[in-house]
């Protein structure tokens, strides 16, 4: 079987702990609701085993733009 995480377009996924989902939601002042969404059916939280209401922090590397991190809160779907 194929496995997603390995893919090289596929960037790095990691599921937040309580204190650091704490930490992003109060650095940014927004509630959890108001980061995007990611789908828990997506193919890459389906791998990485998350549920509704995780936060996920997301590592992208451009040539451009160099390091760049993106935060998503996952809902049922």
């Amino acid at each position: 079987m194929f496995n997603v995480l390995d893919h090289e377009l596929v960037p790095k996924h990691e599921i937040l702990h309580k204190d650091e989902k704490k930490a992003v939601l109060e650095k940014f002042g927004i509630p959890k609701d108001r980061l995007p969404f990611i789908m828990e059916s997506d193919p890459v939280i389906k791998a990485i085993k998350a549920k509704a209401g995780d936060v996920i922090k997301i590592s992208r590397k451009s040539p451009t733009a160099g390091d760049s991190v993106y935060y998503r809160v996952v809902v049922k779907g």
